[in-house]
């Protein structure tokens, strides 16, 4: 996969160097290009932004710089035998970035990002590459950022440890939370490992039994009770076929009710069975 960032700090992009992803890029699986976009501003300040149209505070990313940068990029790429780019523009009003859009975007052989500072970037831009590939507008949560960096960074880890040969384990991703049809889209439960003691606190025993069925079981309850505890619009959107007897059993005792539909609700305390 090939991966290009037009950014005005590039040195914001260094983290692409170390863990996974360095190692991603180290291994020839992962060819990332971060770019200065000052290189493509015309005058001798590098200006970049301009007062938005329409009054307001804040100034706004300039067509000019952005539409030549990502012009030499796209054609430096495709030179070069890249195919396939879609443009991926960090920003707060972008669909939420989720696993499965993760997983989306891993399947891509060419992602150039566009991450924007002060008020974003002039909307003519992202309408015009959208003329000649797919954009992804992304929010990586329901807050702001001083600029999409930081988004770039969370994105590119996300979808890079799902590339073929980035994880030592190939499997590794498949059971984590969120992971398209992993647990029924649940979170992950607690996990552990040596010594089997720790300042007086044992490992639980039925991770050392050696019963696959029993693990498997208590690693779905410990699931449904994380999710309950910190996501429960996971558990009240979940598809009931996705839920086994036991499963609703175990909801059940952590406070939740089952609709006419089969959807679970939490029940307020005060409501017994």
């Amino acid at each position: 996969m090939r991966l290009d960032v037009v950014t005005i700090f590039p040195e914001y992009l260094d983290p692409l160097h170390v863990s996974l992803v360095g190692k991603a890029r180290a291994g020839g699986l992962l060819d990332v290009r971060v770019h200065d976009l000052r290189q493509w501003a015309r005058d001798r300040h590098n200006t970049v932004d301009d007062t938005p149209y329409g009054g307001g505070p804040g100034m706004v990313m300039k067509t000019g710089p952005w539409g030549d940068a990502l012009d030499q990029v796209l054609a430096d790429g495709y030179e070069q035998g890249a195919h396939g780019p879609a443009l991926v523009v960090p920003t707060p009003s972008g669909r939420p970035f989720t696993q499965t859009l993760a997983v989306e975007l891993s399947e891509r052989p060419w992602l150039v990002f566009a991450p924007a500072r002060y008020e974003g970037i002039d909307g003519r831009v992202t309408a015009e590459y959208a003329t000649r590939m797919p954009v992804y507008e992304v929010s990586i949560g329901d807050y702001v950022l001083a600029g999409g960096e930081a988004a770039v960074l969370v994105i590119t880890e996300a979808v890079a440890r799902l590339l073929p040969g980035v994880l030592g384990n190939a499997e590794s991703h498949r059971d984590d939370s969120f992971a398209p049809g992993a647990m029924a889209d649940l979170l992950e439960g607690p996990v552990f490992t040596k010594p089997p003691e720790w300042r007086g606190r044992g490992v639980p025993e039925v991770l050392l039994s050696g019963h696959h069925g029993r693990i498997a079981r208590w690693r779905r309850d410990e699931a449904l009770a994380r999710t309950a505890a910190h996501r429960p619009d996971l558990i009240e959107r979940c598809d009931p076929a996705a839920l086994d007897k036991k499963d609703r059993e175990t909801l059940s005792l952590l406070g939740w009710a089952p609709e006419p539909g089969g959807r679970f609700w939490r029940r307020p305390p005060d409501v017994e069975e």
